[in-house]
């Protein structure tokens, strides 16, 4: 016991040590626990979106918990994250948030975490997203690489790809035609990647005569135009899009709906005609007004004579190919756009009011020597601008819809433009069919048909603005008490007519339709690896109807005596019909070999095409007559139908031409740094068969050197590419005067005639006498240029000269007296000058892209032969004769006013007629002392000294706004719509400041239509015809994908545009754009708005 209690004392002071080491372990635990609790509880809440690491790291600082210690140059501190976090414990929040990065962490006391950047390898993850264009369209074949690495994919038909990448890394796409982007990887596994289109495009495949090639690989000037720079802009003809886009192209559009642009490539090129050649499809044409501009997929721009050669006699004018929409591997797509809007007359013309009207005629008609007018009946105050006038309404629509599998692609497109005019009851309609479907049988054979259908309704094209601008505005409008539309006065009534008798009694008589089919079936077969035969017949077929009615005219005429003041210009009816019909056939079997070898890339093409073309026209008319009055009901508009048989008449007109050529072409490179381009045409024509000049060769050669691949340009940091380039040739001219249809056939004109007992005989000759060497007109073109890159590809400018001369022109020989004329291939014709393209791209984030693109052109033309010497070609005021430009205007200098006779009796004496004070003094340009017919010299030149257009892109976010500016600089107008004498006008507003005294004006002369001198061709009628124009501007909206995935919507667009917004000239006309024929464009005799337009769209893929 005493053993027991004596162990249990000496083991107690051990049980106090063990006791309060439990004690100190109990509350070691308590306090971890405590502490552990405590970090727990500082949890954290935040969202930030697109932040860099260390911007986050500062937002959890700033809610007082933890404290971050960190080199603020570690390399993954700057990448962007999207962060979410409720209530997260801060471990969590750290692992998230460096979960792809090397970025590692360590908490310390006092809740001090130290961060540092750790090297590990990264792992792969597999990735998958799907590329589309801006329309939300896939982008088959673009290229998906990871940055820094050899790993890449392409995209499938549908745009999508799948690709096992290292953690972190940066993707690069890039695709022909559009911006490369870099996109960080960061957390996600899935992409939607809608790429932005590119004006840099020195990759893309461009369409030339007879097949495409790789821009790259050419040596000539060939500008591309894609479907989405006039995507969603008003017009019914194609080629008034193109306006101020293309250097060297000349566009002079025409307000009056359904009309034809006037096109001219590098200049005036003969006096015969100067039409460009169109290529829809691969179809030769003449114009385009058969298609939609919403089925169009990009067009081609070819001004180079390597370009133009392979298309012969056809190629002289420019080129202009046009490829539409068609169906992409993979895409199943119905896309709708409608476009509503109004169009209204920006710039009026400035006239005299009623009041100033009366001031200035009646000042005439004292100047004149006759008594005054009575204006006792003549009350009214007219402005005939509101009269004829209207705030016109315009709707465009289509729908397409495509679908494509490996083996089969289908596209059908329908258009309806339903467009009003600027003058009332103008009405233009317009359907359209555009089909295509491609079956591919195998992988080396597929067959194909594409279909372009339209039917027009036209509007009457001979309702003008210049009876509006020359009716006196003393006239009323109508009468109330009778209805009838007021004569005009008795000083123009019988040679100007009230406007709206034209406008409003006469709306709706004159039916005209177009129909037209252009279409085609092809196959191509690829065989033996390198070689590609196609076969294609085309087709188009024409035809266009017109019926039109003439009623009675009556107007209300207040000068007749007695209580029936009708006046009746028309007293009796008719009907006239016309109808043709235009078919053109073309047959290609082209062979194609390509290969690449080595350093070698050669592509051939050989080939043989056939061209038909016909035009027959029929038309009549029946009057009235002796019979009742023809109805104004379309139903009975036929001649056969209606009218007095004895007035039926009737007339015909047709013709045909078929063609046989030869072509090959070779585009050769080595290591993609030498280039060669060779083409030749050898064209056979029925026109010349007669006189044994049926065949003609043509051809062009074209070098270039990309010297920005030469090992000596590493060093040059500030280029990315550089290639210069030059190319020559022969090309030909088929467009001559329609009376040269068939040259070595002339028709047989009037002569003499003889009398014959009773009979009076007209005795017939030739018009003339062709040459027996007569043949084609032939350009001798050549052109050297270059292409360049800098900025890191940002900034792209090309800079070409050209120069063609017209060779073996057209035109008629004068014969000696009492002989008749000769027509042989004398003149030349000479377009030089330079062309200036610059394009800016900058992305400038995610977010914002910007493109700014301009362009300039020269152009001096000169006649350098015609024919013998002195010989002219006159059109009114225009002249066309050696040494000078073509269809320059000619007349007398200006050169002031005469003040007093003391002023006349000192100055030249004239020979042209007497002058008086208050006349126009003309220069005495070859220094006799005499105004002589020989004083007369170039006035003006139609042709500008230099065009120039641009435009401004941004892209911001979903937003999109476009800018278009064009213009033209150096260029005179002649007005020519109120030089005549054969009646009085209304007065331009200017004519107030005309000469009445001594000092009054130096400028303007004295009223009087009795003073000859001052109705001679001079600079007088001149105008300044440089202008600028806001062209287009247009603001979008694209919503975003994800907003539309329940309305089952792949992509809405909705837009706002503004067309010709201001237009900055110095004419007195309503447009400074005159176009016309070869030798006689630029006069305005009245010419037709061209109004702005404001409109607004949407346009739905789903």
């Amino acid at each position: 016991m005493k053993n027991t209690l004596s162990v249990a004392r000496e083991l107690r002071p051990i049980q106090k040590l063990l006791l309060i080491m439990k004690l100190t372990c109990l509350l070691t635990v308590f306090f971890v626990l405590d502490t552990f609790a405590n970090a727990g509880a500082q949890t954290i809440t935040l969202k930030m979106q697109d932040a860099e690491i260390a911007k986050v790291l500062t937002t959890i600082e700033k809610q007082g918990n933890f404290r971050f210690l960190y080199n603020s140059r570690l390399k993954d501190m700057k990448q962007k994250v999207d962060v979410a976090f409720q209530n997260a414990d801060i471990h969590e929040v750290l692992t998230t948030l460096f979960a792809h990065t090397k970025l590692t962490y360590r908490r310390l006391n006092n809740n001090l975490i130290a961060i540092r950047y750790e090297e590990r390898p990264d792992e792969d993850v597999t990735i998958s997203g799907k590329v589309t264009n801006e329309a939300g369209e896939p982008i088959e074949g673009a290229s998906v690489s990871v940055k820094g690495t050899a790993r890449g994919t392409s995209t499938d038909a549908w745009g999508a790809f799948t690709l096992t990448v290292p953690e972190n890394s940066t993707l690069v796409i890039s695709a022909v035609g559009y911006l490369t982007q870099e996109i960080a990887i960061g957390a996600r596994t899935t992409f939607e990647i809608k790429m932005v289109q590119s004006t840099i495009r020195m990759d893309e495949i461009v369409v030339i005569g007879y097949g495409s090639a790789s821009k790259r690989d050419l040596t000539g000037s060939i500008q591309t135009i894609k479907a989405k720079e006039i995507a969603d802009r008003p017009a019914a003809n194609a080629l008034a899009l193109l306006q101020g886009k293309v250097a060297g192209v000349t566009i002079v559009n025409s307000g009056r709906p359904g009309a034809e642009p006037d096109v001219r490539i590098r200049g005036t090129n003969t006096i015969n005609g100067v039409k460009p050649v169109y290529i829809v499809d691969g179809i030769l044409n003449d114009n385009i007004n058969f298609l939609n501009p919403a089925d169009i997929e990009s067009v081609e721009v070819l001004k180079d004579p390597s370009s133009l050669a392979i298309f012969g006699v056809r190629g002289a004018n420019g080129a202009i190919a046009i490829t539409t929409k068609k169906a992409k591997a993979g895409q199943l797509l119905v896309n709708f756009n409608t476009t509503v809007g109004v169009k209204r007359v920006q710039e009026r013309m400035k006239f005299t009011n009623a009041a100033q009207f009366k001031e200035l005629y009646s000042e005439q008609l004292a100047n004149q020597g006759a008594p005054d007018f009575d204006y006792t009946l003549w009350t009214g105050n007219t402005d005939w601008q509101d009269e004829i006038f209207q705030s016109a309404l315009l709707n465009y629509n289509n729908i397409s819809i495509t679908g494509a599998t490996e083996k089969n692609r289908f596209y059908l497109g329908l258009g309806y433009i339903n467009e009003e005019g600027i003058i009332k009851h103008e009405q233009y309609k317009k359907y359209t069919l555009n089909f295509s479907d491609e079956l591919r049988v195998s992988k080396n054979l597929k067959f194909g048909v594409n279909v372009n259908a339209y039917m027009a309704e036209l509007p009457d094209d001979e309702k003008g603005v210049a009876g509006a601008m020359r009716a006196a505005p003393i006239a009323p409008v109508f009468d109330p008490g009778t209805g009838l539309y007021h004569t005009l006065p008795s000083f123009q009534r019988a040679q100007v007519f009230n406007p709206l008798v034209s406008i409003d009694v006469e709306k709706n008589t004159r039916l005209r339709k177009e129909y037209r089919v252009v279409g085609s079936i092809y196959g191509e077969l690829n065989f033996l690896k390198d070689f590609t035969f196609r076969t294609q017949l085309y087709a188009d077929y024409g035809f266009n109807t017109e019926r039109r009615y003439y009623p009675i005219l009556a107007v209300y005429n207040p000068e007749i005596v007695g209580p029936d003041k009708r006046d009746t210009s028309r007293r009796a009816t008719a009907v006239s019909q016309l109808q043709n019909m235009f078919p053109k056939t073309q047959l290609d079997l082209l062979l194609t070999y390509k290969k690449s070898f080595g350093d070698h890339d050669l592509t051939i093409l050989g080939g043989v095409t056939t061209y038909y073309s016909g035009f027959e026209e029929t038309k009549s008319s029946v009057q009235q007559g002796q019979g009742q009055v023809i109805p104004n009901n379309p139903d009975k508009w036929y001649v056969n139908a209606v009218g007095d048989p004895s007035t039926r008449t009737g007339s015909g007109n047709a013709w045909e031409d078929a063609s046989l050529s030869y072509l090959a072409r070779a585009l050769y490179s080595f290591q993609n740094k030498y280039l060669l381009n060779v083409s030749f045409r050898r064209d056979g024509s029925s026109q010349f068969y007669r006189l044994g000049n049926a065949w003609k060769n043509f051809g062009a050669v074209g070098v270039g050197w990309v010297v920005s691949k030469e090992d000596f340009f590493e060093n040059i940091t500030f280029l990315d590419y550089l290639k210069v380039k030059g190319s020559w040739g022969i090309l030909g001219n088929k467009n001559i005067d329609e009376k040269y249809r068939y040259p070595a056939y002339p028709t047989l004109t009037n002569a003499n005639s003889g009398v014959f007992g009773e009979d009076v005989v007209e005795g017939l000759e030739r018009e003339y006498i062709p040459d027996p060497n007569l043949n084609w007109e032939t350009v001798h073109s050549y052109e050297v240029g270059l292409e360049l890159n800098t900025l890191r590809n940002r900034l792209h400018v090309e800079v070409n000269y050209y120069s063609k001369v017209t060779k073996d022109v057209l035109t008629l020989i004068e014969g000696p007296s009492g002989t008749l004329p000769g027509l042989g291939n004398l003149g030349e014709i000479e377009n030089k000058g330079f062309e200036f393209i610059a394009t800016w791209n900058q992305q400038f984030s995610r977010d914002l892209n910007v493109s700014v693109s301009g362009n300039i052109t020269t152009i001096m033309n000169n006649v350098n032969r015609l024919n013998k010497t002195g010989f002219a070609i006159i059109a009114g005021p225009a002249r066309t004769t050696a040494g000078f430009p073509i269809g320059y205007f000619y007349g007398y200098i200006h050169d002031g006013i005469y003040q007093t006779q003391a002023e006349i009796n000192k100055s030249p004496a004239s020979t042209i007629g007497t002058v008086l004070p208050g006349d126009i003094k003309y220069r005495d340009v070859d220094g006799d002392n005499l105004i002589t017919t020989a004083d007369r010299t170039i006035i003006g030149n139609p042709t500008p000294d230099f065009t120039y257009g641009g435009s401004i892109n941004v892209n911001y976010k979903n937003f999109d706004l476009g800018i278009d500016v064009q213009g033209v600089y150096g260029n005179e107008i002649y007005r020519e719509w109120n030089q005549g004498t054969f009646a009085d006008f209304n007065y331009l507003i200017e004519r107030m400041d005309r000469w009445h005294g001594v000092g009054t004006s130096n400028w303007e002369p004295i009223l009087s239509t009795k003073r000859a001198n001052n109705y001679q061709n001079s600079s007088y009628w001149i105008e300044d015809g440089s202008f600028f124009r806001i062209r287009n501007v247009q603001l979008g909206y694209t919503f975003r994908q994800q907003a539309l995935e329940r309305l089952k919507i792949k992509s809405l667009r909705i837009y706002l545009n503004a067309q010709n917004l201001a237009t900055f000239a110095n004419n007195t006309g309503f447009t400074p754009e005159i176009g016309g024929k070869a030798t006689e464009f630029g006069i305005d005799r009245g010419t037709y708005p061209v109004p702005a337009i404001y409109t607004a769209g949407i346009n739905l893929n789903f």
